[in-house]
């Protein structure tokens, strides 16, 4: 189990960055293109509220949208209202002799730019409708897909497994759920660098065999198991004293990772930690700006978005976890840790 914990010579944030970043781009040109966004807010310094409602979108994809433009330092919040910065006043409103629009018109009508603005509008990932849980299921029983499936799952965690496993104190914990833990490689890795620990990946059918045989092939199936479950229905698995998200929480909006952080309060002994690992916006939302492009691409395939430092603080707060620390891990990722008093 020791090779988990081996770390890459190279730092890879940028290949990470070319991937992450896709659809900031496309959000990008839906606010000058479709919206005009720039020309307007030059002339209507605005509040969040005010924004939501003059161009008709929905909350989720505006607060990433303002956090991308302000990442991007177009722009930024002064008194509750955000305003334009220099940059975005000289090239992206109409009447400026640099203005950009006409440069960002040929993306105009891209399918992932139309995309893009569907998502404002509705609050509804692109995909949403077309998605299919049962064919998801169905094509996860072929080893070619559930292949494909796994190794996407495995190529970031035996990376960011290892940066998490090395800074997070376990020493007074003996049982972890990994919760959604897909594959199992962040349960193995904690597993590697905790001899002490016992771990159990919660996962529905069918990634519940996909992660049993991922698990194996680590060599850790002694001390890591598999626990056959749906986050979404009843409680969730007691017997645990650390609880861990790892990747999950940012594929579901503000309610679903209330109602979700509320199990873990709801299930964990006295003591217990919750665990967050994630990308995270800064308390400020103001970047960074690999992680607010990042935002942008859960908004577009997923319900949730990259919260912030200051979103978590608040959650956890609300049900009653006292906030222990925030670190930042490996590619701009890391993890809040939390405990139960």
């Amino acid at each position: 189990m020791l090779h988990l914990l081996d770390d890459p010579v190279s730092d890879p944030l940028s290949l990470y960055r070319y991937r992450d970043g896709i659809s900031a781009v496309d959000l990008l040109a839906v606010g000058i293109s479709h919206l005009d966004f720039f020309t307007w807010l030059a002339d209507h310094p605005s509040t969040f509220a005010a924004i939501t409602a003059h161009f008709e979108i929905h909350p989720r994809p505006t607060d990433v949208m303002l956090t991308l433009f302000t990442a991007q330092g177009l722009v930024q919040q002064n008194g509750g209202c955000f305003h334009l910065t220099l940059r975005a006043r000289e090239h992206l409103t109409a009447g400026s002799r640099w203005n950009l629009a006409p440069y960002f018109s040929s993306m105009k009508d891209r399918q992932p730019t139309l995309d893009m603005l569907k998502v404002l509008k509705t609050g509804k990932p692109a995909n949403f409708g077309s998605f299919d849980p049962q064919a998801w299921a169905q094509a996860m029983q072929r080893p070619d897909f559930a292949a494909q499936f796994t190794a996407a799952m495995d190529c970031r965690g035996i990376l960011l497994g290892p940066a998490m496993a090395k800074l997070l104190d376990l020493s007074q914990h003996t049982a972890l759920l990994d919760i959604a833990g897909g594959s199992g490689i962040y349960a193995c890795a904690l597993a590697a660098k905790n001899p002490h620990l016992r771990a159990t990946v919660l996962e529905r059918a069918p990634v519940d065999r996909i992660a049993t045989e991922c698990i194996a092939k680590q060599g850790c199936s002694e001390r890591v198991n598999v626990h056959t479950g749906d986050i979404f229905a009843g409680p969730l698995p007691a017997g645990f004293d650390v609880h861990l998200w790892s990747n999950v929480l940012h594929d579901w909006d503000d309610s679903a990772v209330r109602s979700l952080l509320a199990k873990s309060y709801a299930t964990l002994p006295s003591g217990g930690l919750v665990v967050i690992h994630d990308a995270f916006i800064n308390a400020e939302k103001t970047g960074p700006l690999h992680i607010a492009e990042y935002s942008a691409l859960l908004m577009n395939i997923t319900e949730g978005k990259c919260y912030s430092i200051g979103e978590y603080r608040s959650y956890l707060g609300e049900l009653g976890f006292e906030w222990l620390e925030h670190k930042s891990t490996a590619v701009g990722r890391g993890y809040i840790a939390a405990r139960k008093p």
